[in-house]
């Protein structure tokens, strides 16, 4: 028999990390032996499986075939049969679960610090313990017994608190625990090192065999079609008359299937899968292990735990445990195999040895018990450890919904229904944004993905580095300001050498690295990964960056607090620049541009050239997919990057750089859908932009700019081509940080020159660098809003407050129009506030917001406003009668911002709390 104390002292100590060197003598390199063998006692696999023969005759056509029966492509069948679409057919190259899905260890945490995560949690367990069983009579395997998450340090304990108050907005059942409650609840737990638990007692586990088998038997009662034992060997894709590439079938071993939509739900394999139909799918394969003890005394019925310092899990699993985790240097699957159905690999004690000390040392009793058998499979992980769903950018119809990082059973059941509601409706019922595989730009389509560029997918050892990183940190503490060491310096802007050099410390957005804050300690560049430690790379030593980061490792404000204070401080009473050159830059120009931007743009652009309009794009559903500003432009003679030649009409747009992806997907989708002739140029990579902001912007630019910037002859919402340093750059007065400023428009080759020019006028005006965190307190203190954080897909103009981006009082039509209008008769139900509190309590999003003594929403975004010197957030609240949103409704209320389990009095703003009438922006002080 093989013992958890015979692991530890089998497994040769390779150069592992302090906290998981053995202090036991070791006598032998090779581990204990233990079967390979999932602990389940049942699973789909029969004999002759993989046999030659379909297990049932192919359809010649179908709406949707979706290709991978595991826990997404079943729950995504199920789904979209539920939904109605009863002519789907899945398709599996061997039996349901034989991938990936029928090793998983099926653990079900309801909290995670992501309102929609949250959601979507939500909806499998849903799935699992109530739907599925009322509809076919069978049992999933739901167990629920509770999950208990462990803190050995007040940081993570602060972060479970955090989720047990966003739990609060959605009703997850949870509880902070004293150590010794937690003794009473977990009496083979040693307590000696914690500093607290959360326990949800309606956390549980699910059995792949029976949720998939229960799901399979619920779509097929529906209409659905699964067969098994049919691999997939082609992709057909055709262009249309437009050169639009499209889903045109499905080859297999077996025979053709005509459909014009296809799901890629391949795990590992949709790598493979992509490549049949010409879609670039950036995920890894990597080893992933747990091992199953044999019998525990006293363990019957205990919680699920999470040991996230030691980066362990513990499973029940009957009268025993499953014991895994993420170590910090996992095992690639270098070359992923066709045939590997039901397939397990040999476990690297090794490697595996760091999750059995934790186990121990939580669960002492462990030490002497047994090991039954060990259980190593493949798993499919993402560069940010996050899915990959939705259609895909270089082929319409190509649906993906794999790379789930080991949470697909857990994510299953949400993610199935928002996939099959995107295919269905072309779009998913919650903000999926995060997961959305558009925000990954293929060559030569578009700009630069928010999640991976095409640069960086292309990229081997890009995707391998973040990848590891992303697998290593898994269990790390999730704090607002991190940022990865991974795949870093891909893409530099111009000035980010000029940057570096001044105290610069970048964060890192799609591979841009864009500049955060300024430290007066000086240059801190980020140097090449070292996988911290791992695969024998040496660890950089007195690593600045990595020093500055680790600061940022709080709830509490961070040190360098007061130095983000100054640039916001400097910005608000003299003047700041702000690089802000990694900026989505596009041109919509051509015959029908016009036609185009009337149909796209809620505000009405189409004024005359030298105007700049702030304005928002929506989805047929009234949700903003985009805030952005559009120019009206004439056409360059010469052409250059600031104003390129057409014929037509052309338009300017500005957008912020982390979206930009999102925004050119969907309006190459809406142009390709309307069949338009204009053309939608990339310009944002040959332009900078500076933003020059502050009362004194107008006497310093005035030096620089060979223009008039007088509120006469320069008025906010305009902009002009005119010289800077003897470079011709596109001068636009606006702001997102509510002060007098301009925006500069550069071509790539002159921005250090136009940069040294302004810093060099401003020197005697007190003028400082600053970076996005100044960008995001000085915003939010204005009441800008930021898309993705307090404006969202799900979110409408009414509801966000911006009413006045929308032509109603026009008679153009534009995208949502007729929702917005609906809405608008109807009465809003959720509306965004604006919430300061009194005491300095520092906040980032997911606080709780209580009215009266009711949970009433959450909060989406926060920050810290220095020039009111308050904290300050931004969240959607409903009437808990069901009632409107009114304005009244919210003047009446009496409001507290719940932190980690404490509650702050806010009070409610219906009007930003600084400069409410607009004054700064129009040079007015």
């Amino acid at each position: 028999m093989s013992y958890m104390s015979c692991a530890l002292r089998a497994a040769a100590p390779r150069h592992l990390p302090v906290p998981w060197r053995s202090p036991r003598p070791f006598s032998s390199a090779t581990g204990p032996t233990a079967k390979k063998s999932v602990p389940y006692q049942k699973t789909l696999k029969e004999e002759g499986s993989g046999s030659g023969e379909p297990s049932r005759p192919l359809p010649p056509s179908t709406e949707v075939v979706v290709v991978g029966g595991g826990s997404l492509g079943c729950q995504t069948t199920y789904h979209l049969a539920k939904m109605g679409v009863t002519n789907v057919v899945l398709l599996e190259r061997d039996r349901l679960t034989s991938g990936t899905t029928w090793h998983t260890a099926g653990l079900l945490w309801q909290l995670r610090p992501s309102d929609v995560e949250v959601e979507l949690l939500a909806h499998t367990r849903d799935v699992v313990s109530r739907d599925l069983p009322s509809e076919t009579g069978l049992h999933t395997g739901w167990v629920e017994n509770g999950g208990l998450f462990i803190a050995s340090n007040k940081q993570r304990l602060d972060e479970y608190k955090r989720l047990m108050s966003l739990g609060k907005v959605y009703g997850v059942e949870s509880y902070v625990l004293t150590p010794s409650q937690t003794k009473d609840l977990y009496p083979l737990m040693n307590i000696d090192d914690l500093y607290g638990t959360l326990y949800v007692p309606k956390d549980g586990t699910m059995d792949p065999a029976g949720t998939c088998s229960t799901l399979a038997r619920a779509a097929t009662a529906r209409g659905a079609t699964i067969i098994e034992n049919c691999p997939v060997t082609g992709i057909q894709v055709r262009a249309d008359d437009f050169g639009v590439k499209r889903v045109y079938g499905v080859e297999t071993a077996h025979g053709t299937i005509q459909t014009p939509c296809v799901v890629n739900c391949a795990g590992v394999w949709a790598r493979a899968l992509g490549r049949l139909a010409g879609v670039h799918v950036p995920l890894v394969g990597m080893h992933h292990a747990y091992v199953v003890t044999e019998r525990i005394e006293g363990i019957q019925n205990m919680p699920n735990v999470r040991d996230h310092d030691a980066s362990v899990y513990l499973r029940l699993q009957g009268d025993a445990l499953s014991v895994g985790g993420y170590e910090s240097n996992p095992i690639f699957w270098e070359e992923v195999s066709e045939k590997f159905a039901f397939g397990l690999f040999d476990l690297n004690w090794d490697v595996f040895m760091q999750h059995i000390e934790g186990a121990i040392n939580r669960v002492p009793v462990l030490e002497k018990t047994g090991i039954k058998s060990t259980v190593c499979g493949p798993e499919s992980f993402t560069a940010d450890h996050k899915p990959l769903m939705g259609e895909a950018p270089e082929v319409r119809g190509f649906f993906l919904g794999c790379g789930f990082n080991s949470a697909g059973m857990m994510l299953g059941g949400g993610c199935g229904k928002e996939l099959a509601h995107w295919i269905i409706h072309g779009r998913p019922e919650k903000d999926m944004y995060g997961y959305d595989i558009r925000q990954v730009a293929p060559a030569a389509s578009g700009p630069h993905g928010l999640r991976f560029h095409h640069s960086l997918t292309d990229n081997n050892r890009w995707i391998r580095e973040r990848s590891h990183e992303s697998y290593a940190k898994n269990y790390s503490v999730v704090f607002p300001h991190d940022e990865p060491l991974a795949g870093r310096n891909v893409r530099k802007d111009p000035l980010h050498e000029e940057l570096l050099r001044q105290g610069c410390v970048f964060q890192e957005r799609h591979g841009w690295e864009r500049p955060g804050w300024f430290s007066p300690g000086g240059a801190a560049p980020v140097l090449d990964y070292d996988y911290y430690g791992a695969y024998g790379q040496e660890r950089h030593k007195d690593y600045a960056y990595n020093r500055l980061l680790g600061d940022e490792y709080t709830f509490d404000f961070p040190p360098h607090h007061d130095i983000i204070k100054n640039e916001c401080l400097t910005c608000r009473n003299a003047l700041a620049l702000f690089d802000m050159s990694y900026f989505g830059k596009f041109y919509l120009v051509g015959p029908e541009a016009t036609k185009a931007v009337n149909w796209l743009f809620t505000a009405d652009v189409s004024k005359a050239p030298g105007s700049t309009v702030y304005t928002c794009m929506l989805n047929k559903q009234g949700g903003v997919e985009s805030d952005l500003t559009v120019s009206r432009i004439s056409p360059g003679n010469p052409a250059s990057p600031v104003a390129p030649a057409f014929e037509g009409d052309g338009y300017y747009l500005a957008i912020g750089g982390a979206v930009a992806q999102h925004n050119w997907s969907h309006i190459t989708t809406v142009l390709q859908d309307m069949k338009l002739q204009c053309k939608l140029l990339d310009c944002s990579e040959e332009l900078g932009m500076m933003s020059i902001q502050g009362p004194l912007s107008r006497v310093v630019l005035q030096e620089v700019l060979d223009t008039d910037l007088s509120n006469e002859a320069f008025p906010f919402s305009t902009h002009k081509l005119t010289m800077a340093a003897g470079c011709t750059v596109r001068a636009m007065r606006l702001s997102f940080v509510g002060e007098m400023g301009w925006e500069l428009h550069v071509p790539r080759a002159d921005c250090v020159k136009v940069y040294q020019a302004v810093m060099q006028a401003g020197a005697r005006h007190g003028i400082t660098n600053a970076g996005y965190r100044a960008i995001d307190s000085l915003s939010i203190e204005k009441g800008y809003r930021h898309w993705h954080a307090d404006l969202r897909t799900d979110d409408t103009p009414l509801e966000a407050g911006l009413a006045f981006t929308c032509k109603l009082k026009s008679s153009i039509p534009f995208l949502g129009r007729e929702a917005v209008e609906a809405q608008k008769a109807k009465g809003i139900f959720r509306r965004l506030v604006c919430f300061t509190t009194e005491e300095k309590v520092p906040m980032f999003g997911l606080e709780a917001v209580w009215r009266n003594g009711e949970v009433v929403g959450h909060i989406r975004r926060a920050d810290f406003g220095f020039a009111i010197d308050k904290t300050i957030a931004y969240g959607y609240i409903r009437d808990p009668t069901g009632g409107p949103a009114s304005l009244d409704f919210v003047k009446s209320g009496s409001y507290e911002l719940e932190r980690m389990g404490v509650r702050y009095p806010a009070r409610a703003h219906t009007k930003s709390p600084f400069d409410p009438d607009n004054k700064r922006v129009k040079g007015f002080y």
